[in-house]
């Protein structure tokens, strides 16, 4: 009888601390955008990144939605998100841009990854959205890029900030295709690199052509701006058998636990401070 009651009291406890643990708030809310449409390697990366973020919403204790409609980027709905994601691409109406703005204007926070700051003109994403491209992120346009995705040995420039302070001087990435900007990132006084591309990493890239194959020069990867609540990485593109066309995936990003640790903190660091 003693035995059988101790066990009730058990499942009991067991019961109680389920119950708060399906009732604690979350300790912010998570927003995460994403079109997912046009390349694959993009494509892979959200539906990876709709898995991983999830898994430690879970265990970190805050909430992650993440929707395809870009019309949700509006006063009323982003009231509710303490932090906003691009996960690809970036807002394309007037009105979306202006509510994302002011988001941010506001003391929102975000993340962006790879593409969501990519803008090329011509092309189907033009730098038409100066604030955005110029002021907020600060790289300007696209100008060029590595190619195959491969891993790049990164070196971390500021390992006192919360996003990079438990990362090594230097570790190897996922494999990425990483991008040259129009804009000198050195020269904004308001943009803070975390991390570069360590020139042990030359050369960069497989090819074929060339100008895909870096064997020199400097490349930031991951900075934030001292004005806004914001860190942009260019991880987010995943590795895809196009050569082949079996169009399997080949690598993940969120394969990289030392990557992950830069991605995690850097989330929870945007979530629990304020401006």
């Amino acid at each position: 009888m003693k035995l059988y009651s101790l066990v009730t009291v058990f499942f009991l406890l067991l019961l109680v601390d389920s119950g708060h643990a399906q009732n604690r708030v979350p300790r912010f809310n998570v927003i995460a955008f994403y079109t997912a449409r046009n390349d694959r390697a993009h494509i892979s990366f959200v539906h990876e990144a709709n898995r991983w973020f999830p898994r430690m919403a879970a265990q970190h204790g805050f909430s992650y939605d993440s929707t395809a409609n870009w019309s949700n980027l509006n006063a009323e709905f982003l009231a509710k998100y303490q932090v906003v994601i691009f996960l690809d691409t970036r807002p394309e109406t007037p009105e979306q841009r202006e509510a994302f703005q002011h988001y941010m204007e506001s003391g929102g926070a975000w993340m962006g990854f790879h593409f969501a700051a990519f803008a090329l003109t011509p092309s189907a994403y033009p730098q038409n959205w100066d604030w955005y491209h110029n002021e907020f992120v600060g790289a300007g346009s696209y100008k060029s890029n590595t190619w195959r995705p491969t891993p790049a040995v990164l070196r971390v420039e500021d390992r006192s900030h919360p996003a990079t302070k438990h990362l090594p001087e230097t570790f190897t990435s996922a494999p990425n295709e990483w991008y040259r900007w129009s804009n000198d990132l050195t020269a904004n006084p308001n943009l803070k690199i975390l991390l570069s591309i360590d020139p042990s990493s030359f050369p960069l890239g497989t090819g074929p052509k060339p100008h895909e194959i870096w064997h020199s020069g400097y490349y930031p990867v991951v900075w934030t701006h001292k004005k806004y609540r914001m860190l942009y990485l260019n991880m987010g593109h995943n590795d895809i058998d196009y050569e082949h066309k079996t169009h399997n995936e080949l690598s993940f990003t969120f394969a990289n636990e030392t990557q992950n640790k830069l991605i995690l903190d850097g989330l929870l660091w945007l979530g629990t401070t304020k401006k």
